[in-house]
């Protein structure tokens, strides 16, 4: 190889590794932006709850119940920015803390659409388009397992007992109602597998059975005991986020409605 031809391989080298270089800084940097105005839109979005607006008090017996007392007061100002809103969910101590969007049309919607639906990685949580809220026995919520912590990412940590013990129950409000649930399972499977288990196919239980096989294989595939179980008319939630020990792994924390 001549010295002509060896210098221009070195300059084509030197080339490919400065635009290579410059696109991984373009990458990150777009990453990074992008990271900062997803906290910053959800932050807007959040500081539209009223905070001042609480469950009702559970009163003496005889005591007449006040009137009109919802959640949706708590989140009007959210549902008028964004009437694709169902609910919102957070678990205390963690950073779980969201709008739940549902669009029954366009599923998955909210896996790549930001709150004012436009493009995002990050996404909003969301619930599954064929669940319907005070009728079905399941409602199946997704979120994202972001690698700055955000979104669902949190769920992951339910696979320490430790962790599921100082966090034991989820809240989920809807429009109507305040909602608080405990969790029964967290467990680990994999999607688009017929080895894995397709949690996300129960929403409507058929018969008693049904609700009761659904429960117990969320207990049989749990990473630990948490002695709680569900009964058949009991309302679900099921919790769901990307896992990665696995290819297409997913983690999943199930939970029942506490009787108010």
């Amino acid at each position: 190889m001549n010295h002509k031809v060896k210098t221009r391989l070195m300059i084509a080298g030197a080339a490919f590794c400065a635009a290579l270089f410059l696109f991984s800084g373009a990458m990150l940097a777009r990453e990074y932006l992008d990271q900062k105005q997803s906290a910053q839109a959800f932050e807007e979005v959040a500081g539209l709850v009223k905070e001042d607006v609480e469950p009702p008090v559970q009163e003496p017996e005889n005591t007449p119940a006040p009137e009109n007392v919802t959640a949706f007061e708590k989140y009007a100002e959210v549902y008028a920015q964004n009437s694709d809103l169902v609910g919102w969910v957070s678990i205390s101590g963690t950073r779980i803390d969201y709008p739940i969007m549902q669009t029954k049309d366009n599923p998955n919607f909210y896996l790549k659409h930001a709150f004012d639906k436009s493009y995002s990685s990050y996404g909003v949580p969301y619930l599954q388009e064929n669940c319907d809220i005070g009728i079905s026995d399941n409602l199946v919520l997704y979120g994202h397992h972001m690698n700055n912590g955000s979104m669902f990412s949190d769920l992951c940590k339910y696979e320490s007992e430790d962790f599921y013990r100082e966090h034991k129950t989820i809240c989920f409000d809807t429009l109507d109602h305040f909602g608080e649930y405990e969790v029964i399972a967290a467990f680990k499977t994999v999607a688009y597998s017929e080895d894995g288990f397709k949690y996300y196919h129960f929403v409507n239980a058929e018969n008693q059975a049904a609700f009761e096989e659904y429960v117990a294989k969320c207990k049989e595939l749990a990473l630990y005991d948490t002695g709680v179980t569900a009964k058949y008319g009991d309302q679900l939630i099921t919790l769901s986020t990307c896992e990665y020990s696995r290819t297409n792994g997913r983690m999943v924390v199930v939970a029942k409605l506490l009787e108010e």
